[in-house]
């Protein structure tokens, strides 16, 4: 037979090719091979566990809630409680309650100055509206944009209105009888629960951490980083709140501003929430000080509280947190944020904390990932 012309059918391999196809395969080459049937239902199965947990935690969601301010609240307590033991030979249960009837006192004290004088001056904040709403337009450049825009009549109008908006809110009392019988509830379950963890919260850690075997040295240290972050915070927080609270008062007083203790109370609570919580306090002592030697009182005020919020960011945050918090102005604003979406005024008030206890986390898994994979790579790059 006619032996077939190179091309016709396809090139005749020669000996180079055939050894090259003979030749073993590079052990470097990644081959994708088709799941088992084993590691499918592997797979289904963790996808159901985890969709079944996330369907149980959003049911109890209340509870997790619960649990979680409890646990705040402890951290925040533990420092005070512990520096109290070491001073005094008491039971720390008898500590512990004795932290409890504080609070108590102090809620009842600032709500019997706080509620009577803030409706006192609603009432005389409504009464005297027609007067400041003359001084006002005793300024020539207030005067032009109202005599525009009819400001002070409106504001005249809302702030008559007030004492029947505050008559009406007295009205749905009935209504909220269910749901103060089940705050009661929720705060009896917090106090124990928080009682518990900061009795016996050592005793709970250690037996977790014994479940860990040989990384118990590793989250022995970041429970500790994270306690103190927490504890950090949230007295801080409390602290500087009572600072700001003293310091209101004191100018308040000084600028003959009625009702000063409980203006300063509103600050101080306004100055717990993060980032935008000294500015509503603000203006509302703002709004308090109008009818009081106009615009001289304002002028002051507004003077002291943008002097007083660069003290606190710069000398007393710095000073009170030490180098326990370190977490990012972006992440701030986003944990604040979704803090506040999630859970109102409470998400804000512990969504820093919780985003400092995950940074540390998050800080301690990256560093030993990164001197795993080096502790690999360093005898590649010490060979020849």
């Amino acid at each position: 037979m006619t032996p077939l012309p190179v091309g016709a059918f396809g090139s005749v391999p020669d000996e180079q090719s055939v050894a090259s196809r003979d030749a073993p395969t590079d052990p470097q080459t990644i081959r994708i091979a088709t799941p088992s049937l084993r590691g499918i239902m592997r797979i289904v199965l963790i996808v159901i566990a985890c969709g079944i947990g996330l369907y149980l935690a959003w049911r109890i969601r209340t509870v997790i809630l619960l649990a979680v301010i409890s646990l705040f609240l402890a951290l925040a307590m533990v420092p005070a409680v512990d520096a109290i033991e070491r001073r005094v030979r008491v039971p720390r249960a008898a500590i512990i309650l004795a932290c409890y009837v504080a609070l108590a006192i102090a809620v009842v004290v600032i709500g019997y100055v706080v509620i009577p004088s803030t409706i006192k001056e609603i009432h005389e904040l409504a009464r005297n509206a027609p007067r400041y709403a003359r001084v006002l337009r005793e300024n020539g450049t207030l005067r032009h944009y109202d005599n525009r825009y009819h400001i002070t009549p409106k504001l005249v109008s809302d702030a008559q209105r007030l004492p029947q908006l505050l008559g009406r809110l007295a009205g749905p009392l009935g209504q909220v009888t269910v749901s103060a019988f089940s705050f009661v509830g929720q705060l009896v379950t917090v106090l124990a629960l928080t009682f518990l963890l900061v009795l016996h919260g050592r005793d709970y850690v250690r037996l977790g951490l014994s479940l860990t075997g040989r990384r118990e040295a590793r989250y022995r240290r970041l429970i500790v980083d994270v306690n103190s972050a927490v504890a950090k915070y949230t007295l801080g927080n409390i602290i500087i709140s009572v600072l700001a609270t003293i310091a209101t008062w004191v100018v308040l007083t000084i600028l003959g501003v009625p009702y000063a203790l409980s203006l300063g109370f509103v600050v101080g609570f306004f100055d717990l929430i993060p980032l935008v919580g000294a500015t509503l306090g603000a203006i509302v002592v703002a709004l308090a000080t109008v009818g009081v030697k106009f615009p001289v009182a304002t002028i002051v005020w507004i003077v002291f509280i943008v002097v007083w919020q660069r003290f606190e960011d710069y000398m007393v945050q710095p000073y009170v947190y030490g180098r326990a918090l370190h977490v990012n102005p972006i992440v701030t604003i986003l944990a604040v944020l979704a803090g506040a979406t999630l859970l109102g005024i409470l998400g804000a008030l512990i969504a820093i904390p919780t985003a400092a206890a995950i940074q540390i986390v998050l800080a301690d898994w990256w560093s030993r990932r990164r001197s795993h994979s080096e502790s690999h790579l360093a005898p590649q790059g010490s060979s020849p």
